[in-house]
């Protein structure tokens, strides 16, 4: 039985650019898929782009089926340059880690249009892959693959 390939639709909140890619097929990530992904999830103050962890777009996936979610995910942070963290720490120490998970590209923070930001939350926590962040004033949740947390 042929497994369909993975795909996932993106918008950029910062850029508005969208990206529909294939990233995986028949048991292998696809190098053109994550290079659009990795370009759309750039640092968008700057413009460096950085390789996105291949697990991430997995978590993304299965989020995206276990919501039954259609519309493209809304990316408000990737990728984070070791200077656009070290300036959002400065603005928001208690908010923003020092070595966040997003400058080694295993973090993202979303939404999904017409999903509400708590039927989210609890179903990125359902999934048990990594941390978990809930930012209910900034209307996005936080995922990582890093070790399994919860804020």
């Amino acid at each position: 039985m042929k497994v369909p390939p993975r795909q996932l639709s993106f918008v950029n909140l910062h850029t508005g650019e969208q990206v529909r890619a294939a990233y995986w097929s028949q048991g292998r990530y696809l190098r053109e898929g994550m290079r659009e992904i990795n370009r759309l999830m750039r640092d968008h103050r700057n413009g460096a782009v950085h390789p996105i962890d291949p697990r991430l777009m997995d978590v993304l996936f299965h989020l995206q089926h276990r919501v039954g979610a259609r519309g493209p995910i809304q990316v408000v942070s990737g990728y984070r340059s070791p200077q656009t963290n070290a300036l959002l720490h400065e603005s928001d120490p208690d908010g923003v880690a020092t070595h966040s998970y997003h400058m080694d590209g295993k973090a993202v923070d979303i939404r999904l249009p017409g999903l509400p930001l708590r039927t989210l939350h609890k179903a990125a926590l359902s999934l048990r892959a990594g941390g978990v962040g809930y930012y209910p004033s900034s209307n996005f949740v936080h995922v990582d693959v890093g070790p399994l947390r919860r804020w």
